[in-house]
């Protein structure tokens, strides 16, 4: 984690221009939380009256930071609100110290700003099972404080990331009874991607007007089938913390009913999730698997999630080798309903197997210079019923066992 690993091969040429929300300023330093001259602590303070919404992970182990977050989203209040996040260390499986560390670093924060500590929501990813030098944090506040800048969520991006090789960003803009309203986010995640509510680390914030409860139903439904269809490696991490704040600075007031605002967010919510995985360690290779046919949706993602995940089903994808047996496997292991007989299988627009037999037609040469592109397809059709969903996953290369075997060092 120490040496800056090198470009993902599918990294966007640039950090997007994201849109100015009002409301909103970053602010970043160096805190020396592990490592010395790094960028390593963000914070992000947002206008009185802000609605927060988050999901999180469902992990057992989920860590102090994420227990706080998830007892401090239902309060509503007037006051303004602020999100400060580390990188370096996950301040998981610290024990009441972690806990310590949370209120340590929650309530200074507060102080500083001049904020109900109830409204102060607080990140940290990076090495499990160190306690946090809380102290270093907060002996930063003021001069983070001093440097905020709304136009500071680059900044903000790149002083979270741990391995990730890019920083990641994604914004909209949308018209809501002919007066725009801007959604922006940045989002951190490389490995230990398996989502289980949410994801890594991600902050979105927009200018709607919008009440907390209807604000926590939209990111609760639009994460089902975002953040939630991605996996890197299978594994669900202890920080996941996915947090939308709604300033109100434009003040155009969002419901329920906004189908134009919800796919918006939906928009941002989904290009961060693909970035996240075009960013998986050691990746080589961007996939998406589309399964329809299924019995219901939820089965579809579980067969999705089986290919995606599948060590096997990944290795043959970073060697390209169009081993469509691994597929078929994948699906047969994965717990939902399967009919070999009805089962099909396709690799981008090449039919491979129909009914459950290879296709006469198949080509191996055809697939295989298809499986040399950059981005793939997986199409599996289950043939026993209307339900569908796609999830998205990257290779599996000698790249991953290199970052995690020195992660610590």
């Amino acid at each position: 984690m120490g040496a800056t690993p090198p470009l993902s091969p599918l990294a966007p040429a640039a950090f997007p221009s994201l849109p100015e929300i009002g409301g909103v300023s970053f602010a970043t330093t160096e805190a020396g939380v592990r490592y010395a001259g790094r960028t390593d602590v963000m914070l992000a303070i947002m206008a009185p009256g802000t609605a927060m919404a988050g999901v999180f992970t469902r992990s057992a182990t989920r860590s102090a930071a994420v227990l706080d977050c998830q007892k401090k989203i239902p309060f509503q209040s007037e006051a303004g609100a602020a999100i400060i996040v580390n990188s370096g260390n996950a301040n998981a499986f610290t024990g009441r110290n972690g806990e310590a560390a949370v209120t340590a670093v929650t309530s200074a924060v507060a102080r500083t700003l001049d904020l109900p500590e109830a409204r102060v929501f607080s990140s940290s990813t990076g090495v499990i099972g160190e306690p946090l030098p809380h102290d270093r944090i907060s002996a930063k506040l003021e001069e983070l404080k001093g440097s905020l800048d709304p136009h500071g969520i680059e900044n903000a991006a790149r002083a979270i990331m741990t391995t990730d090789t890019f920083p990641k960003g994604s914004g909209t803009q949308v018209e809501i009874d002919g007066q725009p309203v801007r959604i922006a986010g940045i989002a951190k995640g490389s490995g230990m991607i398996a989502p289980d509510m949410a994801t890594m680390l991600v902050y979105i914030f927009t200018d709607a007007a919008i009440e907390q409860p209807i604000l926590q139903s939209m990111v609760s439904a639009l994460n089902q089938t975002t953040f939630n269809c991605i996996t890197v490696d299978s594994d669900t991490s202890t920080s996941d913390t996915l947090l939308v704040a709604a300033t109100g600075a434009s003040g155009i007031r969002v419901t329920e009913n906004s189908i134009t605002f919800m796919e918006g967010l939906r928009r941002v919510m989904l290009d961060l999730a693909h970035q996240v995985v075009r960013d998986g360690e050691g990746a080589t290779k961007f996939v998406s698997v589309s399964v329809t046919g299924a019995s219901s949706d939820a089965d579809a993602r579980t067969h999705g999630l089986a290919i995606a995940n599948s060590p096997l089903v990944k290795t043959a994808i970073a060697g390209e080798d169009p081993n469509w047996g691994r597929v078929v496997m994948a699906v047969g292991k994965s717990g939902a309903p399967a009919d070999r007989d009805t089962l099909s299988i396709w690799f981008g627009d090449i039919l491979v197997a129909k009914d459950g037999w290879v296709n006469p037609d198949y080509s191996e040469e055809a697939a295989a210079a298809y499986m040399k592109n950059p981005e793939l397809d997986i199409h599996v059709d289950l043939g026993l019923g209307g339900g569908r969903a796609v999830v998205w996953t990257c290779d599996l290369t000698h790249g991953y066992i290199d970052i995690n075997a020195d992660y610590r060092s």
